[in-house]
């Protein structure tokens, strides 16, 4: 069996984080490969595009941002450094675009950087954040950031600053809306087994910031989405030292019950990535390969849509509008990465060169409408 073809979706985080724990005397320099300067293409605007978000090697300080522009396809490494004469941090996780702005969570780095779609330079640094994860807004005012301590931060979107916490115990995923309420997933406490998590969806009141429910999922839920009859579905991959069998639940948020349960029939085979199309009838998720699954199926699909060949398929996402999939290839974790555009029947339309790690996308709002 090829291991790294069933990579577990939080697995090159949790053991470059405990290498950086268990050296801290170490002097001797790893050995890196000498850095690429970003390349001069321009562009008039990152307005109409996809981002593909480069998580870098973990304490390298080499995440970036690689953007594809619609109409030429033209392709741009390290957006960010080449804007702003600087790095863009630590481990980039994930983007998220509000108005004429772009919010990039950096991970290590414990900070959101806010910058302008026009041409991608710097306009905040957002601090006082811990591992930020995933950013959901909530509306015109405020979002809410998952982190990988006890709380969710609350960001003023017109001061760029963190506003607010909503205490929770344990770390925090992804955030779904569901009519004046946020469904979040939470993995457990960081320092505990899997055994002792407690893996919760927990409801949130956007209107009081404050936790006015949960509901009980599989072991370490890291996908969330939302589909066109309102049924929440939930990925949960059964836990990084596979306690229990990964699992595919859907859930009744209005009454916040559990409706159904998926199982996975091999805890070696984790899924992660979980999405959705447009239309809200078809998910999508990462299995070594990429599977494709009907909202109205009555068991989990046997063939994927897409298969790996021998990559290592690492970021999954669906254009919000075209419905067409965005997949990455993270190589070795060293090397620069690839990511791929595929039809919604499984058809390569093209391959992009991206950076280290490619993990997420983003789309721009011109490119989405």
């Amino acid at each position: 069996m090829n291991i790294s073809k069933y990579k577990h979706p939080l697995l090159p985080f949790l053991f470059l984080l405990f290498l950086a724990l268990i050296q801290p005397g170490c002097s001797k320099e790893p050995i890196r490969e000498k850095r690429i300067d970003p390349d001069t293409t321009t562009t008039a605007s990152y307005q109409d595009g996809l981002f593909i978000v480069n998580e870098g090697n973990y304490n390298w300080g080499n995440a970036s941002v690689t953007y594809v522009d619609n109409k030429t396809n033209t392709v741009i490494q390290d957006i960010f450094t080449k804007a702003n004469n600087r790095s863009l941090g630590d481990v980039a996780e994930s983007m998220v675009i509000v108005g004429d702005k772009g919010y990039l969570l950096i991970n290590n780095s414990n900070r959101i950087e806010v910058v302008s779609m026009k041409d991608f330079s710097s306009l905040a640094v957002i601090t006082g954040l811990y591992s930020p994860r995933y950013m959901h807004v909530v509306d015109s005012t405020k979002a809410y950031v998952t982190n990988l301590q006890n709380y969710i931060s609350i960001i003023d979107l017109k001061k760029n600053i963190v506003s607010g916490r909503i205490q929770t115990t344990s770390w925090t995923e992804r955030l779904v809306p569901f009519n004046n309420f946020m469904l979040v997933s939470s993995i457990g406490k960081f320092s505990e087994s899997t055994a002792r998590r407690l893996a919760r969806i927990l409801v949130i009141d956007t209107r009081t910031d404050s936790i006015v429910d949960s509901i009980e999922s599989g072991k370490e839920p890291v996908g969330i989405v939302i589909d066109k009859k309102q049924k929440v579905w939930v990925l949960c991959s059964g836990g990084y030292d596979q306690y229990e069998a990964p699992s595919l639940i859907r859930i009744n948020p209005e009454l916040r019950l559990v409706e159904k349960i998926f199982t996975f029939p091999d805890k070696a085979q984790i899924p992660s990535r979980l999405c959705i199309n447009p239309g809200g009838d078809t998910m999508y998720y990462l299995k070594g390969d990429v599977y494709q699954m009907p909202v109205t199926s009555v068991a989990l699909p046997v063939e994927p849509l897409v298969s790996a060949d021998g990559r290592l398929l690492y970021g999954l996402d669906v254009h919000p509008v075209t419905g067409k999939i965005y997949v990455s290839d993270a190589k070795d974790y060293v090397q620069n990465g690839t990511a791929c555009q595929y039809t919604v029947t499984g058809i390569l339309v093209r391959e992009y060169p991206a950076g280290r790690i490619p993990g997420s996308f983003c789309f721009s709002e011109s490119s989405a409408k």
